[in-house]
């Protein structure tokens, strides 16, 4: 394990998706990926619109300047960029981290992009960085990602009631998710099974 890669986002490459350090620059490819706008209109989940996006990119930037998360754009296999994801709650001393913010277009969702994604996040996250667990957080309220983490193989931990709020400013009960190294290797292999099933 090395500090600096604590400091650094990777660049992590796969046939399905590539997870790219985020900058200014994939602006207007995540700004496409909104599509329709529907995915803004989820109260529950935290997706930036058209109109804030400049400032939910410039957000992400600061947090990883002050050391405290990893963003990435997330392209697909023809290099659209598609979504975007990062580590953060990064604790290097115990060391631990948890895989967030994610978004995807609704065309890439539950595709190999996804699949593909957690396992390189994953896999970096334990066996670069050396983590012995990663955490997964998300609202009570969202269905789809409380059922997307549990297929990935973390367990769920508990839930911290009016623990963050929504975006609409009611409070938000989160529910934990983990997965700790000992568990990392019959994960990855489901994982890599999935994955294998989308090729």
């Amino acid at each position: 394990m090395n500090h600096a890669d604590w400091t650094r986002v990777p660049m992590l490459d796969g046939r399905h998706a590539r997870l790219e350090p985020l900058q200014m620059a994939h602006i207007d490819g995540l700004r496409g990926a909104i599509g329709d706008g529907s995915l803004c209109n989820l109260g529950y989940a935290h997706v930036p619109s058209a109109k804030t996006m400049t400032a939910y990119v410039q957000d992400a930037l600061q947090e990883q300047a002050q050391g405290r998360a990893l963003p990435f754009a997330v392209l697909d296999a023809d290099r659209n960029v598609v979504g975007s994801t990062r580590y953060y709650a990064l604790e290097e001393a115990v060391p631990r981290l948890s895989i967030g913010y994610t978004w995807y277009a609704t065309w890439a969702q539950r595709t190999g992009v996804n699949t593909e994604a957690k396992l390189m996040l994953l896999t970096h996250a334990f066996e670069r960085l050396g983590c012995i667990s990663v955490a997964f957080e998300t609202s009570t309220l969202n269905n789809a990602s409380r059922a997307a983490i549990a297929r990935i193989g973390a367990t769920q931990e508990g839930v911290l009631r009016n623990h963050k709020r929504h975006p609409d400013g009611s409070p938000r009960d989160t529910v934990v998710f983990s997965i700790i190294d000992a568990e990392w290797p019959g994960v990855k292999r489901a994982l890599q099974d999935r994955l294998d099933a989308h090729a």
